[in-house]
């Protein structure tokens, strides 16, 4: 019997607004991740291992960023004369030409596309959560079950609810109740945006709601799609058997890296039969000098250290220069932190320099630099604090 024909669609044109000076410069699937990944390399690995060849991404936001990362799709196996892989640009041109509104928006434009590709099951995923999935199994499921999606869940916390899409499960797996961030979450069962659509059935619906909805349009995935589904018995539920985690906040992205600094972390990032790929650059190895205290850390190629690091994770050319201090933070690519100064529970952008002295958060909400930001000498920013700070609309 042949094997399904599957196509993946890689949803990676979101502001990232969550994210706040992490995505002003770069989209947010291109947020570094653990020292050496991105966020984009955890679907692309997944498809990779799950043996799907075809994979779209849809880009808006800084998608400058994202192509530099992606190159041809050679990390994930994706470099391909026929098939590999595609980005998907905003475009004009027909009817459904414009800027994506939201992801069901999104599936709208392309609707064409994907059609014209004939898929038996069209997955579609985010690029904003740390998690290994055999898509491939999911999509069996979801062609034995008879319906029209498939929704991939996973325990929240229960204060975190309301930010997801939250479902009730009956017999068989059968969703019985879907809510879009609902203020007061029935469960504590998510979505965690991964989803197998049969895509000729979705796309036929996509059209009828498109036409109900007008100036309101179809918006995302929760707003009016999934809810539709769920209403007609057309929704099945496939539980995630491993970790997950969104990263699309600033306190998420920084309890993220805690999961990966103890002696057993969540997800083995080198597994042997599942390994994490990246588009890696070529680094010597790291160098700690003398005087150099680590403890609880993810130390990258290229990176210096003189100084004290302690549950911190130090991208590649880190520098951490003797006397300095860096506790229970994010140091992305390039960031200097100078003689004498102190970093606690902080996230600094790329190429950030801490000046000599120079006190950076402390005790409380995390606190996050910007790129290429300057703390000058003797400088201190408190904990939570933005630097530079936010323009004002």
């Amino acid at each position: 019997m042949a094997l399904p024909r599957i196509l993946v669609l890689v949803l990676a044109g979101g502001a990232g607004g969550r994210l706040e000076l992490l995505t002003e410069n770069r989209a947010k699937p291109a947020v570094p991740f653990a020292g050496v990944y991105r966020l984009i390399d955890f679907p692309l690995s997944n498809c990779e291992h799950s043996q799907i060849p075809d994979v779209w991404i849809s880009v808006q936001f800084h998608p400058t960023s994202l192509h530099d990362h992606l190159s041809n799709g050679r990390p994930w196996d994706l470099d391909r004369t026929t098939g590999g892989l595609l980005t998907l640009p905003p475009f004009m041109g027909t009817h459904r030409g414009g800027w994506n509104t939201g992801t069901a928006d999104s599936l709208w434009r392309h609707a064409d596309l994907i059609r014209g590709f004939g898929a038996d099951a069209l997955v579609v995923v985010s690029s904003d959560a740390v998690y290994k999935l055999d898509y491939r199994e999911v999509v069996e499921a979801h062609l034995g079950s008879g319906a029209e999606v498939t929704m991939v869940t996973t325990e929240v916390a229960e204060d975190d609810a309301s930010r997801y899409g939250i479902v009730q499960v009956g017999e068989g797996g059968k969703v019985s109740d879907y809510a879009y961030k609902p203020e007061q979450p029935a469960t504590t069962m998510a979505t965690n945006e991964v989803f197998v659509f049969s895509p000729g059935p979705t796309l036929d619906r996509l059209e009828a709601i498109n036409a109900d909805v007008g100036e309101e349009g179809l918006e995302d995935l929760g707003s009016h799609l999934l809810p539709a589904q769920t209403r007609d018995g057309q929704a099945r539920a496939f539980p995630l058997p491993g970790y997950w985690r969104d990263v699309g906040t600033v306190p998420s992205y920084w309890e993220a890296h805690r999961d990966f600094l103890s002696a057993e972390p969540p997800i083995d990032l080198d597994e042997p039969g599942w390994p994490v790929h990246t588009r890696g650059g070529r680094r010597s190895a790291a160098r700690l000098l003398p005087g150099a205290v680590l403890e609880e850390c993810l130390v990258s190629g290229g990176t210096r250290v003189a100084g004290h690091v302690t549950g911190s994770v130090l991208s590649p050319g880190v520098v951490v220069e003797a006397g300095a201090t860096v506790v229970d933070s994010v140091l992305l690519p390039g960031v200097r932190v100078r003689a004498g100064a102190t970093v606690t529970r902080a996230v600094l952008d790329d190429q950030v320099d801490v000046g000599e002295r120079a006190t950076i958060g402390g005790d409380g909400d995390i606190t996050l630099v910007g790129r290429r930001a300057a703390v000058g000498a003797g400088a201190s920013l408190a904990a939570g604090a933005r630097f530079p700070e936010p323009e004002e609309d």
